[in-house]
């Protein structure tokens, strides 16, 4: 991926933000960059993603806040996986522990063939807030077609993420 498609995928990024932001303030925006399939010396490649939460349709339960999520990422090999799905956020102080399930689909671009179009994205982030409306975190996920291909190598990623709530 060149510079130039980089930073005009951050500027449409930030200028969307400020845009619902300016509407909406029940809203939070996970921007997160890290290594997608780091488990996979020949596969490994840089990622950039960005992932919205709408706190107006969370349900409190008892595992915890629920709540829906959207997002997508590219890796530098023009990999892309868009999905939509839910996470739980439990609150331990300063500390937010959450664990997320999202189908979505994934094109190889010129990075990994996962074996199908139709993947499964489970994570787990950590993140601590540093005030009432921003965190920093750390995730973990496994993409994986549940073999529904002829093959089903999955991708192990780690995150580093900066969450904004507008």
């Amino acid at each position: 991926m060149n510079i130039k498609k980089l930073n005009i995928f951050f500027f449409t990024i930030f200028f969307c933000t400020k845009v619902l932001a300016a509407e909406n303030s029940s809203h939070q925006y996970n921007f997160f960059t890290g290594n997608f399939d780091f488990s996979d010396d020949k596969q490994s490649a840089l990622l950039v993603g960005f992932q919205h939460q709408n706190e107006t349709l969370e349900r409190n339960t008892f595992i915890g806040n629920i709540s829906p999520i959207t997002g997508g990422f590219i890796t530098e090999n023009s990999a892309v996986y868009v999905y939509t799905g839910f996470e739980w956020n439990v609150d331990m102080g300063a500390l937010t522990f959450t664990p997320s399930f999202a189908p979505g689909l994934y094109h190889k671009g010129d990075g990994k063939d996962l074996g199908h179009v139709l993947e499964f994205k489970s994570e787990v982030q950590l993140s601590y807030e540093l005030s009432k409306s921003s965190s920093l975190g750390i995730s973990y996920n496994h993409v994986s077609n549940a073999s529904l291909g002829d093959k089903n190598p999955g991708a192990n990623s780690y995150m580093f993420n900066y969450l904004k709530n507008f």
